[in-house]
């Protein structure tokens, strides 16, 4: 086995790049200050470039083809797999096209933190231009190499397998009911009463609820960004959420997504750890398990009986307002609303819908980035019965996805929500969701996930 075995070696020093690649990424969306942006973009890139000719070593292709060879357990030709799609993937592009990615994305997520405040789409759209060009330049590449639309091999990087022509049935089937559900079950807006929540006390419950979700605070930590991300690495792991005074339960939900995210990553096999059989399985699974812990979980009228005792213990002169029925009037309403990540469960597609019918159209080359604001206003319009019109940053430029081209992922959530929910139909016939979390023990529902998901990394294709 003394190819594989040099693999593994390989690899190894691989994982230890991405780890410094992931605390500074972390570190630039949480601490680093607005004047290291230039030098930090410059050292990421660097290390892009780096990281790549790991990926693409000479040595490579002769090591995957004779290990091939070897006589290797079940799991050990799952690794050599998952070994060669990585390798696949990153022989497919040149080097001076993955550090101008990384330079231009780098610019334009930075200079986007101040322009969406300001509703700046022109001043965006500069940045953004470029990183348009460069994502379908590369989605060319992957193109030809795989024999698919650009927008196709764009999607395989974050759901291996998966295909337009999939999503375009299984969206536009949605897309036919969806609306009509929205309007129909939608719930009436109710007063709301000015409340300070102090961002100290929210900060508290916040790792209590990471806590009895499972959270592993010796490996991981949690600070605040412009947007809820979970980042680091499987042995240091780095959520973020945004605070507002005035209101407590997105950051709450935000807090329960991402810890999602975090005890997937915390919990994957550390035999294998370093190599890319040990990694996530596709970005809908990651997703999944957040969706699962946030929607499933988090807005269970269990668990909302659970948040309730403990919101009223952190906010005792807004106990009333942190009542059962006011977290559920919050948490399980229906209501069309202009940002994705505050969406409730029942309109969340509608949002990914959009984003992913333009990020296909504008890869697969048919239609400008100048486009996207009047075809956003539209489809919110169609689906969700809201304009944007003028609206920027509550519109095409909320999130921070597409700021360094990372077009094919949008449908990685809806695919998730999917996933989640079919995890909890297979859950539920061994255990009782709802009265283990009553009970304020998680362990059970902890445990099934770890056995049946999280320790499968990418073993399974």
């Amino acid at each position: 086995m003394k190819n594989y075995q040099k693999l593994v070696e390989h690899y190894q020093s691989i994982h230890n790049f991405e780890h410094v690649r992931a605390i500074c990424s972390w570190d630039q969306a949480t601490n680093m200050p607005s004047g290291g942006a230039d030098s930090r973009a410059q050292a990421m890139a660097e290390l892009a470039v780096h990281l790549h000719k790991l990926h693409t070593a000479d040595q490579l292709a002769e090591l995957l083809n004779n290990a091939g060879e070897e006589q290797l357990t079940a799991q050990q030709k799952a690794s050599v797999r998952e070994m060669k799609r990585t390798w696949q993937h990153a022989t497919a592009l040149p080097a001076e096209l993955v550090k101008a990615k990384s330079l231009a994305g780098a610019k334009c997520e930075h200079q986007w933190r101040t322009q969406r405040l300001q509703n700046d789409w022109q001043g965006f759209c500069k940045n953004f231009a470029p990183v348009v060009s460069l994502s379908q330049e590369e989605a060319q590449i992957r193109a030809e190499q795989i024999g698919s639309t650009p927008y196709d091999a764009m999607l395989d990087i974050y759901e291996p397998g998966m295909t337009s022509s999939q999503l375009d049935t299984l969206f536009g089937e949605i897309a036919t009911w969806l609306p009509e559900i929205i309007q129909r079950t939608r719930t009436s807006d109710e007063l709301q009463i000015p409340v300070n929540y102090p961002i100290q006390s929210q900060e508290r419950l916040a790792n209590e609820l990471m806590a009895f979700l499972g959270f592993d605070f010796n490996h991981g930590r949690l600070d605040t960004s412009v947007h809820p991300f979970c980042g680091g690495t499987s042995q240091d792991t780095r959520i973020t959420t945004r605070y507002d005074t005035s209101e407590y339960l997105n950051a709450m939900m935000g807090v329960i997504h991402e810890t999602g995210h975090a005890c997937y990553e915390q919990n994957l096999p550390q035999d294998y750890l370093a190599l890319p059989v040990g990694k996530a399985r596709s970005m809908a699974i990651h997703e999944s398990q957040s969706l699962f812990y946030e929607m499933q979980i988090g807005r269970s009228d269990a668990f909302i009986k659970l948040m309730s005792r403990k919101a009223q213990a952190y906010f005792p002169e807004q106990s009333k307002i942190a009542s059962v029925d006011k977290i559920k009037a919050q948490l399980q309403q229906v209501k069309p609303s202009l940002i994705r990540v505050d969406a409730d469960e029942v309109t969340y597609p509608a949002h990914i819908i959009l984003r992913y019918d333009i990020e296909k159209a504008l890869i697969n080359g048919d239609i400008q980035s100048n486009d996207i604001p009047e075809l956003w206003d539209a489809k919110m319009i169609e689906l969700l019965g809201i304009s944007t019109k003028g609206n920027f940053k509550d519109g095409c430029m909320q999130d921070i996805h597409w700021t360094d081209g990372s077009f094919g992922y949008f449908p990685s959530y809806t695919l998730g929500a999917i996933y989640a929910a079919q995890f909890k139909s297979a859950m539920s016939h061994s255990l009782d969701l709802e009265q283990h979390i009553l009970n304020e023990d998680f362990a059970p529902i902890y445990n099934w996930l770890k056995e049946h998901i999280w320790q499968n990394a990418s073993i399974y294709n």
